[in-house]
């Protein structure tokens, strides 16, 4: 063998034993086992005491998440914009509603909103409940009356029958579609994902990039500052530089006066990112490392609001490459879901 083809093996090995040192590295440390029980998933789904989960609600939930004609056009339903085969998004930078005119904001994915509080952009809801409907009403949106949509359903022999079982002798209410709607959404729960596999033991569920990006997201990168907890959402808002003219939860009444609240937008869980192009809550950036590049140069614009965690990170093109695949590693491959057949 020649010299110089000597000196190649020894430099591959060596290269091989300090990435397999590496990755031992990254694996057993003790900083990286306290990271990692920051996210370990729930082992339950939360329920409010007044309206627990039965398999009679899930079902008439479904039913009306599904159904079109709780809309004034008769052609949206809920799943329009939040479609199971786009991660329960719709896919588009701004959603479309009544007489398919654009929306104002994304649409927000419902995975895992049974732990999310306060709901929408702005988080003008408290709770899933108080969600449910204001699509429906809204005139943007669905544009159909509270008092139409219970007209419909009261004449129709099949939910009649459906509400009975849920919710007996509270009827066909405001409040019990509103309840229905809620347990279906509450059921939306991501599979785990490759990342949910390394946090409970599995060294080979992700890889080596991907562990030196989980450690970037907590450290470096910052990115646990706002994308915390195992939905990767801090449930709280920050202006994080988008330069466009929407207040957010600054433009609600109560918070029109609370400075940092200007141009303030809820933190969106990282559950199934890479799916969910494009991002952020005008759909600005069409892909995750266009995302990654909006967060290093720390943001579009400088303002007053804007959140004292954005900053420059100075990332170079390896450490954002690692970030990209560390998020790739939060995708779970989730189960199909059959479309109900509607009552009549």
């Amino acid at each position: 063998m020649k010299y110089g083809e000597q000196l190649r093996r020894i430099f591959l090995w060596s290269c091989a034993l300090l990435c397999s040192f590496v990755e031992l590295t990254l694996t057993a440390s003790d900083d990286v086992s306290d990271l990692k029980k920051l996210y370990i998933r729930p082992a339950v789904v939360p329920h409010p005491p007044q309206n627990l989960s039965t398999p009679e609600r899930i079902a008439l939930g479904k039913m009306l998440f599904f159904d079109p004609r709780l809309s004034a056009s008769g052609w949206i339903s809920c799943a329009t914009c939040h479609n199971p085969a786009l991660d329960w998004g719709d896919g588009l930078s701004k959603g479309l509603g009544h007489g398919m005119k654009p929306l104002k904001r994304k649409t927000p994915t419902l995975l895992n909103a049974a732990w999310v509080e306060p709901l929408f952009w702005d988080g003008r809801a408290a709770t899933l409940e108080e969600q449910a409907l204001a699509p429906i009403r809204s005139p943007e949106e669905m544009n159909m009356p509270v008092s139409g949509m219970l007209e419909k359903l009261r004449v129709n022999a099949g939910y009649k029958v459906h509400f009975e079982r849920a919710y007996g002798k509270e009827g066909i209410s405001e409040s019990t579609v509103a309840k229905a709607l809620s347990v279906f959404q509450r059921t939306l729960v991501s599979a785990k994902a490759p990342f949910d596999l390394w946090v409970e033991g599995n060294d080979n569920a992700i890889s080596r990039e991907a562990k030196r990006g989980f450690l970037l997201f907590n450290k470096k990168a910052a990115c646990a500052s706002c994308h915390s907890g195992w939905r990767f959402a801090d449930e709280s808002f920050h202006d994080i530089g988008i330069a466009d003219d929407d207040l957010g939860r600054g433009g609600l009444p109560d918070f029109s006066n609370v400075p940092a609240m200007r141009h303030a937008f809820k933190t969106p869980t990282l559950r199934n990112i890479a799916g969910r192009h494009p991002y952020m809550h005008n759909g600005s950036e069409k892909t995750l490392e266009a995302v990654i590049l909006f967060y290093d140069r720390g943001g579009n614009v400088k303002r007053e609001s804007l959140s004292s965690e954005i900053k420059a990170l100075g990332l170079s093109s390896s450490e954002r490459a690692d970030l990209l695949e560390f998020l790739k590693s939060l995708t779970s491959i989730d189960k199909g879901i059959e479309v109900p057949i509607l009552p009549h």
